[in-house]
């Protein structure tokens, strides 16, 4: 399973969004810190969920990050996070 399914399904169980982008950018970052050969390094989330209804976005971006610790203290570089609750944009 590629690191991005990973964090798909991850994600997706722990927050049962209504929307989920989780985007590969590490083609970005060639060459860049943290950067390494294959990829699978640097994401970009979009997620939309109930789960965030209520929470500052430091909470969001903490919820999402203790869901990923495994994946952050391995593979993935950095992670742009973008956690909504429905009907915000």
């Amino acid at each position: 399973m590629t690191v991005r399914d990973t964090i798909a399904e991850k994600l997706t169980h722990a927050f049962a969004p209504v929307h989920l982008d989780v985007i590969d950018q590490s083609h970005q970052h060639a060459g860049h810190a943290g950067a390494r050969p294959g990829g699978e390094t640097h994401f970009s989330i979009h997620i939309v969920s109930q789960a965030f209804r209520g929470k500052t976005r430091i909470e969001r971006h903490r919820m999402v990050n203790e869901t990923l610790t495994h994946e952050l203290q391995g593979r993935v570089h950095a992670l742009a996070i973008r956690a909504v609750s429905p009907g915000e944009s």
